[in-house]
């Protein structure tokens, strides 16, 4: 049996590291996973471009995909996902290849499932491959769904839903170095409560770009990251700039005509592009 799924990305609007309630908004790059369902057991996986980098995730996702909707029949499955998502950069690159597995898996057992539990599969999954602190529902929201989410990821619950003007383009910087989930500290983070609590709070009044960029600047200085290709995107015409997740990445939003002269601005830097991805509704 024979399963394909995709998941789009994402981009942080408030990240939940510091209180559990987060926002994204979708981006339209994607991931993409193809499943082969066989007799017998064990779980191959392999991302291609990125031979070294761990398929605990994918391991998880099939584990509970089978566990929950395999009838207690036994499978050999093999796991071969493709993304343009950079990975560990802050871009959604754990939720968007656990949303591309499961349904991928739920594909190929050609099963009917309710959309929000397919992705509290992949969160939970996500956690148990060590990819995410906090399951990262909301992210997993928006790059499922599209369009802008805010959740409570300690319930797994979806709070609102919005979209994003569709008149804006994504410019992302895309530095070379990973951070791992395993490597955040969680003491500075928490430091930061309060007023991540306040950017929360303007995207819970639909403010999405004061949110992103307060919530950028206050993740850059417990996570000690220069903030410097921010301030410089805002001084030259963006709308709203800021760490991503946990970056490195750093994602700017600009009004589309000035998009090339941002580009511009900018000269010296490795600019990635994406689109606005809203998406659809919920069933």
């Amino acid at each position: 049996m024979k399963g394909h799924g995709t998941s789009h990305g994402a981009a942080t609007i408030v990240s939940a590291f510091a209180t559990g309630r987060g926002a994204a908004f979708g981006i339209d790059l994607t991931t993409t996973a193809d499943v082969v369902l066989e007799e017998g057991s064990g779980i191959e996986a392999r991302i291609d471009g990125s031979p070294t980098e761990s398929i605990a995730l994918a391991e998880e996702c099939a584990r509970a995909v089978l566990e929950k909707y395999g009838d207690g029949r036994h499978y050999h499955v093999s796991i071969v996902t493709r993304s343009e998502i950079p990975i560990s950069k802050g871009l959604k690159s754990s939720s968007a290849a656990a949303n591309a597995i499961i349904a991928a898996m739920l594909d190929a057992l050609s099963v009917d499932y309710d959309e929000l539990d397919a992705i509290r599969l992949g969160a939970r999954a996500a956690v148990r491959a060590g990819v995410s602190v906090t399951g990262a529902f909301d992210d997993a929201c928006a790059a499922w769904f599209g369009g802008v989410v805010l959740t409570d990821n300690s319930r797994d619950a979806v709070l609102a839903r919005d979209v994003m003007p569709e008149d804006l383009d994504v410019l992302i910087h895309v530095p070379a170095p990973q951070i791992r989930k395993s490597t955040l500290p969680l003491d500075r983070i928490a430091a930061m409560r309060g007023i991540v609590d306040v950017a929360f709070r303007l995207a819970e009044e639909g403010d999405y770009l004061r949110a992103l960029t307060l919530n950028g600047m206050c993740y850059s200085a417990a996570l000690r990251l220069d903030t410097d290709v921010a301030v410089r995107a805002l001084q030259n015409g963006a709308v709203a700039a800021g760490l991503t997740g946990s970056g490195p990445a750093t994602v700017m939003l600009v009004e589309r005509s000035r998009s090339n002269e941002l580009l511009r601005e900018m000269e010296g830097l490795t600019l990635m592009r994406a689109n606005i991805h809203n998406g659809r509704s919920m069933t």
